[in-house]
């Protein structure tokens, strides 16, 4: 009958499962080193932050909108020959302005900025309106940044605690953000995305998606583990049990979430080529797949190890072999005393018949072997 079943119910039921726990320190192993890899990548690569960070020159070029405007005037100042302009970033507003943003210029390089960009639009350079973006700036964007940060992980541990009651599941809910958190910011490193506020909006939103489904995750935990002491497992059983009972949850979830977001980071990658939803989607799309892998493989495991430390839990496991212990002794017992009891069985029926004591062997007459009696006559001789 269960072979009906699908894979979501047969997981529910315990049926199938992965042993998350037991598999602990392999990904742990495997977490390590990939956080190791993206703290390498920024310290060797560096962000490529952009000039909301690192200050810049903003052009508005007022011009009729087309589907290729973005590319032609990004096309048109790269060729203008300017040294280390690194990525020259173009966007459209609206239907009749163009912007485009650069490294910050000098004064003669912004003049002729303007000109070029002036002759491409066809309008009196008059119209073309230049901006300096301040380095000082984009520091008080990364100094917020950070703040909001700081308070988001602050929230969330007390509104763990306060849902959980429970300070080792907020402990492990940090560990797990902050590994994503590495993760996504790594990625932007090693592929040299250019980091903007877009990306430091979508960073903070992956919080949010990673931090649901770790909620989700340690609430199916607590509800199979309550009053685990009463129960005839222990509690690193039941926890599995539930990491199983919503991993088919989980990745539909995420699977869902995802593909919406990878059409955004295809449309900003290959067919607008620069501009918000690349910044915004590379971020959304490696911090959902990495806060969906964190909840199962990272925070399940990691509260679940805690909590296998204390004292009330570590007398549970030790009853739970001990009955396991004492069960199969029994078994081995039992199986035991019954080849006992059947040995005289097996004995008597391989016991080899001496066929003289019958009166044929195969339909033959054997002669009988019996007592001579002495006559009347032998016994009088005899004084009997």
């Amino acid at each position: 009958m269960s072979k009906n079943h699908g894979l979501a119910h047969r997981l529910y039921t315990g049926e199938i499962s992965y042993d998350f726990i037991k598999n602990a320190k392999r990904w742990y192993i495997v977490s390590a080193v990939i956080v190791a890899i993206c703290v390498l990548g920024v310290a060797v690569r560096g962000l490529n932050l952009s000039i909301d960070f690192t200050g810049g020159s903003e052009f508005v070029v007022p011009t009729q909108v087309t589907a290729t405007t973005a590319d032609d005037y990004r096309e048109a100042v790269q060729g203008m020959g300017l040294p280390d302009l690194g990525e020259i970033k173009t966007n459209t507003v609206g239907d009749s302005q163009v912007r485009i943003q650069v490294r910050a210029l000098t004064a003669e390089e912004i003049n002729h900025v303007t000109e070029a960009l002036a002759a491409k639009a066809g309008v009196p350079s008059q119209q073309v309106t230049n901006n300096l973006i301040g380095a000082s700036w984009g520091q008080q964007i990364t100094q917020k940044g950070l703040i909001a940060l700081v308070v988001f992980l602050v929230l969330v541990s007390l509104m763990i605690w306060a849902y959980f009651r429970n300070w080792k599941m907020s402990a492990a809910a940090i560990i797990a953000l902050l590994h994503d958190l590495v993760l996504t910011v790594g990625v932007y490193a090693l592929l040299q995305f250019a980091f903007t506020l877009a990306t430091l909006i979508g960073m903070l939103t992956i919080l949010g998606y990673s931090l649901y489904d770790t909620v989700v995750v340690f609430d199916k935990v607590r509800e199979n583990t309550r009053d685990i002491t009463k129960q005839k497992r222990t509690f690193a059983a039941a926890s599995n049990l539930a990491i199983n009972q919503v991993l088919m949850r989980s990745i539909n979830t995420t699977i869902i979430g995802v593909l919406p977001v990878a059409a955004l980071l295809m449309a900003g990658v290959f067919v607008l080529g620069t501009g918000p939803l690349k910044d915004l989607g590379l971020a959304l799309f490696v911090g959902m797949i990495a806060g969906a892998y964190s909840s199962l493989f990272l925070a399940a495991p990691i509260y679940v190890q805690m909590r296998e430390r204390e004292p009330e839990l570590v007398a549970h496991r030790r009853r739970i072999e001990r009955s396991s212990t004492t069960a199969a002794a029994e078994d081995e017992t039992s199986t035991t005393g019954e080849h006992e009891a059947s040995a005289p069985l097996l004995a008597a029926a391989h016991t080899v018949v001496d066929p003289a004591m019958f009166g044929s062997v195969d339909g033959s007459t054997l002669p009988r072997h019996q007592p001579q009696r002495s006559t009347r006559a032998d016994r009088k001789k005899d004084g009997r």
